[in-house]
């Protein structure tokens, strides 16, 4: 389908929302521990987990959750501390941010009661309009379009929708195609359902099971031949290259931490001291005498390499154990037993460095 179209739906498509739902009954996914329930805190927490992370990697941190924080009050009610430590390994931080601070709005503006339509939802912190689509349809039955990035691989197949969708119109002119397949009622909770599944076990990104998929005969993109030129996106994103260096300093069985700022990669977790190169870290470890008055000498630890959105970053660590706990005008940060390092919120490359 050219962009173009001002419409571009055919009788025959009207065939597509039966058949996914249908299709999603039978075949897809009904054991995820976010679904069998209309509760819009537990949909709502599995919908922001799921941002661009796997299901496999969500399951364990949802769990984990909702036994920490049963209900959105208890989320609201906790420290940004608290979540971000449960949080720590999933990425994305500012999605636990959000969540915190959607669970405040919450709280505080509606009572402990997410709203019920889309647009209401859309009001609140990191809740964006396909995740509000979500909660309002397979919580309240709202018959309204969701667009995420496995609904957009469908229905731009589907349609062989070429708009390029790094162009807000073209986005929007997806919405609108979306929002003309919807079914009726009773079936928005298999649909939307069926669109999710459908795009994370069927129409894959690079490989998709065209064979199994109940929808071929009516697929445009599939009748092209080459599927996986949908959808168009023009402008990519451009990585870069980073280098920094952790200083890893013990004494008797604790770790020197210091709490990155709120804004930026990694804010608000609780990192060693990061230096912008070796030439600064060599600086602070003389300044703390190391080599020279403290008898440790510095450690190379393994390299590691870590990939970001939009970076590809490499992390050195140097590591000395300390005969004396420097002062704060030496140092500054927060003296951690190794016992406890759980207890606080480290990006997963530091975790995995520290055992």
């Amino acid at each position: 389908m050219s962009s173009s179209s001002s419409s571009g739906l055919t009788p025959v498509l009207a065939d597509f929302a039966p058949l996914l739902v249908a299709w999603q009954r039978r075949h897809g996914r009904h054991t995820l521990p976010w679904q069998n329930t209309r509760d819009p805190y537990r949909v709502w927490l599995s919908e922001i987990m799921l941002q661009q992370t796997q299901v496999a990697t969500v399951l364990a941190y949802y769990q984990r959750f909702l036994a920490r924080f049963p209900t959105v009050t208890d989320l609201a009610a906790a420290s940004l501390d608290e979540v971000l430590t449960l949080w720590a390994g999933l990425g994305y931080y500012s999605r636990a941010r959000n969540l915190h601070a959607c669970a405040q709005a919450v709280a505080q503006l509606h009572g402990g009661q997410f709203p019920h339509s889309a647009l209401q939802l859309q009001t609140l912190p990191g809740i964006g309009r396909s995740t509000a689509a979500a909660i309002a349809a397979f919580c309240f039955g709202e018959r309204v379009a969701i667009l995420d990035g496995n609904v957009k691989r469908v229905l731009t197949r589907l349609l062989a929708f070429d708009g390029d969708l790094a162009r807000s119109a073209e986005e929007k002119k997806l919405w609108l195609l979306a929002t003309e397949l919807l079914p009726q009622q009773p079936d928005m909770v298999a649909y939307t359902q069926g669109l999710m599944d459908m795009g994370a076990t069927v129409c894959t990104p690079r490989a998709p099971q065209c064979p199994a998929c109940p929808v071929s005969a009516l697929c445009r993109g599939r009748e092209t031949g080459e599927p996986t030129l949908f959808p168009v996106k023009t402008r990519k994103l451009k990585r870069s290259q980073r280098e920094n260096w952790w200083l890893w300093l013990e004494h008797e069985g604790q770790v020197l931490l210091q709490q990155r700022p709120a804004t930026g990669v990694w804010a608000g977790l609780w990192s060693l001291p990061l230096y912008d190169d070796e030439a600064a870290l060599q600086q602070a470890a003389q300044s703390l005498g190391l080599g020279l008055g403290q008898s440790a000498a510095l450690e190379i630890m393994p390299r590691i390499q870590h990939a970001l959105t939009h970076f590809d970053w490499t992390l050195h660590t140097q590591r000395a154990e300390l005969e004396r706990r420097p002062t704060d005008a030496q140092i500054s940060g927060h003296w951690v037993a190794r016992e406890r390092l759980a207890d606080y919120a480290l990006p997963a490359p530091l975790k995995k460095l520290m055992g």
